[in-house]
């Protein structure tokens, strides 16, 4: 294994040190770890937070900044961040309208948010919490009881970051994160594994001829292992999966402020349909070429069209990565004219900016 680090040991604290240093807006807390606006807190605005485990840059750290979050807690490499990482963070960025918090759904994130949200709110800190579920492919897997949140947390991050920054309440901003995260599908699928530096060896093999389907971001298993054939075969079956699999009801926990509780709701996803107007996410795994991430894209785009979908924004690159892994990820959210108001409106961070 060849990697440009020195040591697994410090592997992480180098690259945020180095992310810091290349963007002074942002400001490394280091005991516990967690990176902040520099101007954090923000008065008068909901302060967005969320994280995990690294090896998925630019998120989340790549993603404070203004219109976006105010602060975010990095794991070890596919590691949850500990509640204590969080409890600070929260403390560190509440502006005084309250704490929105981002949880994509794996198991360590979930337990170690949920701690979180209960001492934020011991201490006084008005807080909220979103789940985010948005992969199709499996309703259980490794890390997760139901589905995983993936590449659909970026596409979130921007929007609700966008409602805090015009001055949407918490609870305004909650109800928004949880409509929007059912209205959002991913899926992924891989054609070479990611290599964990811990590990120093790839997490899985593959034939020549072979992808796995339905990848997650970790390098845990999709759907199946299936044949590779074309770029055109696999979009076409990454986007009729999408479809298929857009339905679904679960029943997700959320933290109840004035009742001091966890409340439990049934939540339907809605599946996409001819007409809808989507913004359309594809995503790096790490090791893709961009030029092979516009094939996808041109195939992506003669499918919505011939659907029925109407791609009203885009983005192409980067945005979830895996490590090293060598695939992709296809994100579609159901969007409005409101809701693309609020992905117009100014954002300025590491990852994304624009209208600054």
């Amino acid at each position: 294994m060849k990697k440009l680090i020195n040591s697994v040991e410090t592997v992480l604290q180098e690259q945020l040190d180095g992310l810091v240093e290349a963007h002074p807006e942002l400001k490394l807390h280091r005991e516990p770890l967690f990176i902040t606006r520099a101007d954090a807190p923000v008065a008068g605005i909901v302060a967005l937070m969320s994280g995990g485990g690294s090896g998925h840059e630019p998120m989340h750290c790549g993603y404070i900044g203004e219109g976006m979050l105010a602060g975010a807690c990095p794991g070890e490499i596919f590691t949850s961040p500990t509640p204590d990482q969080m409890y600070e963070c929260g403390q560190a960025i509440d502006g005084g309208q309250g704490v929105l918090m981002l949880i994509k759904n794996y198991t360590g994130d979930i337990l170690n948010f949920e701690t979180a949200a209960e001492l934020l709110h011991g201490s006084g800190t008005a807080v909220a919490t979103l789940v985010v579920d948005d992969d199709v492919a499996v309703k259980d897997s490794l890390y997760t009881t139901g589905r995983r949140g993936v590449a659909n947390t970026v596409l979130l991050e921007k929007l609700l970051g966008a409602a805090a920054a015009r001055g949407d309440s918490l609870d305004e901003c909650a109800a928004l994160g949880e409509r929007l995260n059912n209205q959002g599908h991913s899926l992924g699928i891989a054609l070479g594994a990611c290599t964990v530096p811990a590990a120093g060896k790839p997490s899985f093999a593959l034939a020549d001829d072979e992808m796995e389907f339905g990848i997650g971001i970790h390098g845990e298993p999709g759907i199946e292992r299936r044949p590779f054939i074309s770029l055109d075969d696999t979009v076409d079956t990454m986007f009729t999966t999408l479809i298929e699999h857009g339905g679904y009801q679960r029943t997700l926990r959320h933290w109840d402020r004035q009742a001091g509780d966890w409340r439990e709701t049934r939540q339907t996803k809605q599946p996409l349909v001819k007409g809808d107007r989507v913004i359309a996410l594809v995503n790096n795994l790490g090791s893709t070429p961009l030029s092979e991430l516009y094939g996808v894209w041109h195939r992506l785009a003669e499918r919505c069209a011939a659907f029925g979908l109407r791609v009203e924004r885009k983005l192409i690159g980067s945005y979830c990565t895996s490590l090293d892994m060598q695939g992709i990820s296809i994100t579609l959210l159901k969007v409005d004219d409101a809701l693309l108001e609020l992905w117009d409106a100014p954002v300025n961070t590491p990852a994304l900016r624009w209208g600054c």
